[in-house]
C-alpha cells in the first residue's frame, strides 16, 4: 500500500504540476503559429444554465479586448453522473447567479423556477438562428432575458431536427474536450467555466500578446476575500459553519482564508464535516475530478497557497482523520486539526493512511496522539457527519466547501465573498 500511495503521490503531482501545465500552453502556441491560426476560443452555451446567461453578458466585450476568433456551441444540461440532485443544482445555480451578477455589475434575477421544456426549445431554435446568422454575441443575452422572464419568443427558422443535431455534435465534442457544463471557454487545451474564471483566459491572453486593451481591468475579478473587518457591538459573536470533506482539493485551499474571515469580523468557526462524495456512492468521473484539480491548482497559484504535492485521502484516511477531528472538536482544536490535516495531505505530502504521517498532522496541531490513537477506527463520528450532511441539505447546498453565516448559505472556496457580506451585516450595529 505504501508504494501505491507514493506512486500516486508522485504521478499526481506531475499531472497537476503548473510546470506541465505551462509546457503544454508553450507547445500549443507553437502549434497555433506554425499553422498561422487564429487564437480560437470555443464557447458552449446551455440555455437552462444561469451562469451561461451572465457569460453572454460579457463576450461582447471579451471579443472587443482580445484578438481571438469566437465559436459558438449550443449544448444541453450536464449529465446525470455530474449532477447528483439536478433539483437542487437548479435551485442553487439560479441563487449563486444571482449574487454573482449583482457582484459583477451583470443582469440576472432569479424567477423561482427553470423555464419550461417548451421555452428552452424555442430559446434553442433561436440562438441557432443567431449562431447562423453571426448575431450570437449582439443578442444571445436579450433572447436570453426573454427566456428567465418567461416572456414569448419569436419564432424561429431553424427546425428541430437542426436544433438536436446541434446539440448532440456539441455535447460530444465538450465531452471529447474534457468538461460537462455550460457557460464554459474553452481556450488551446484548457477550460474556464464562469464569468469569475475569465480572468484566467483574460491573463492567458495578454501574455500571448492578444490583447487589444492590454491596459483594461479584468472583466470581471474576483473579490479577495476578506476586504475589510468589524466586530459585534455589544452583541453576540456571529458563528461561521464550514461545511469539509478531508477529500476535497477545493475544501484542501480555504482553511487559512476561513480563520482569516472569521478573524476580521471576530466570527467563531464551527466544523461540519461530512463524507466525500464518493464515499456516499456518488459518482466523480476521471473528467470531472481532472477539471477540479486543474481549477483548483490555478486557484491556489493565484492566492499563493501550497498546494499540489499530496496524498489522496480517500477511504480510510478519510475515517482515521474524521475518528481524530471528531475528538479534536470536543477538545477545542478542531480548527488547528483540520487544517494540519489539510494542508498535510494536499500540500505536504503526508500519506494520513500511516501512523507516521497521522501522528505528525495530530501532535502539530496541539493534541496529543497517545490519548486520541484509540479513537481510530471506532464509528463515534458518524453519525455527526450524516446530521452534518443533512444540515448543509437543508441549506440548499450538497457539495463542500459550504459555509453559512445565520441563513445564508454558499457553495465553493470562491464565495467566501457571500459569506463576508453576511457578516458585515451580521456585525452592524443595530
Amino acid at each position: 500500500m505504501g508504494l501505491k500511495d507514493n506512486i500516486q503521490n508522485k504521478v499526481a503531482g506531475h499531472l497537476f504540476s503548473p510546470k506541465r501545465r505551462n509546457a503544454r500552453r508553450e507547445k500549443a502556441e507553437r502549434r497555433r503559429k506554425r499553422s498561422n491560426a487564429p487564437h480560437l476560443v470555443e464557447y458552449y452555451h446551455d440555455v437552462s444554465d444561469p451562469y451561461s446567461h451572465l457569460m453572454v453578458q460579457v463576450l461582447p466585450t471579451f471579443a472587443e479586448r482580445y484578438d481571438v476568433e469566437l465559436e459558438i456551441r449550443l449544448v444541453g444540461p450536464p449529465p446525470d453522473w455530474a449532477v447528483p440532485d439536478r433539483e437542487r443544482l437548479h435551485i442553487n445555480s439560479r441563487r449563486d447567479a444571482e449574487r454573482l451578477a449583482q457582484r459583477a455589475g451583470l443582469e440576472f434575477k432569479d424567477p423561482g423556477a427553470q423555464p419550461d421544456d417548451t421555452t428552452l426549445a424555442g430559446a434553442n431554435a433561436a440562438l441557432l438562428d443567431l449562431v447562423k446568422a453571426g448575431t450570437f454575441l449582439e443578442q444571445a443575452a436579450q433572447l436570453g432575458d426573454k427566456v428567465w422572464r418567461d416572456e414569448v419568443l419569436n419564432p424561429s427558422m431553424s427546425t428541430n431536427s437542426e436544433v438536436q443535431s446541434a446539440l448532440a455534435e456539441a455535447d460530444e465534442r465538450r465531452a471529447a474536450l474534457g468538461h460537462y457544463l455550460g457557460g464554459a471557454l474553452y481556450y488551446a487545451g484548457e477550460w474556464y467555466w464562469g464569468v469569475d474564471r475569465l480572468h484566467y483566459l483574460e491573463q492567458r491572453l495578454r501574455e500571448l500578446g492578444a490583447a487589444r486593451a492590454p491596459d483594461a481591468p479584468f472583466i470581471f475579478a474576483p473579490p479577495i476575500v476578506p476586504t475589510g473587518g468589524s466586530t459585534a457591538a455589544g452583541g453576540k459573536r456571529p458563528e461561521l459553519h464550514w461545511y469539509l470533506s478531508f477529500r476535497s482539493p477545493y475544501t484542501g485551499i480555504v482553511a487559512d482564508r476561513v480563520k482569516a474571515l472569521a478573524d476580521a469580523y471576530d466570527a467563531e468557526i464551527t466544523l461540519r464535516f461530512v463524507l466525500p462524495m464518493v464515499m456516499r456512492g456518488m459518482q466523480v468521473p476521471r473528467m470531472k475530478g481532472f477539471y477540479i484539480m486543474s481549477d483548483t491548482v490555478r486557484e491556489a497559484e493565484r492566492l499563493g497557497i501550497p498546494f499540489g504535492n499530496m496524498f489522496d485521502p480517500v477511504g480510510e484516511p478519510v475515517e482515521r482523520g474524521y475518528a481524530i477531528l471528531h475528538k479534536a472538536i470536543e477538545l477545542g482544536r478542531g480548527f488547528e486539526f483540520a487544517r494540519s490535516f489539510l494542508s498535510g495531505v494536499w500540500s505536504e505530502g503526508i500519506n494520513a493512511r500511516t501512523d507516521k504521517g497521522l501522528k505528525k498532522l495530530t501532535e502539530r496541531a496541539g493534541l496529543s496522539w497517545a490519548e486520541l490513537k484509540p479513537m481510530i477506527g471506532t464509528d463515534h463520528w458518524r453519525a455527526d457527519a450524516e446530521a452534518n450532511r443533512q444540515e448543509m441539505l437543508s441549506y440548499g447546498i450538497w457539495g463542500v466547501p459550504g459555509f453559512r453565516v445565520g441563513d445564508v448559505a454558499a457553495w465553493g472556496q470562491d464565495r467566501l465573498w457571500v459569506i463576508e457580506d453576511a457578516l458585515r451585516a451580521a456585525t452592524q450595529t443595530k
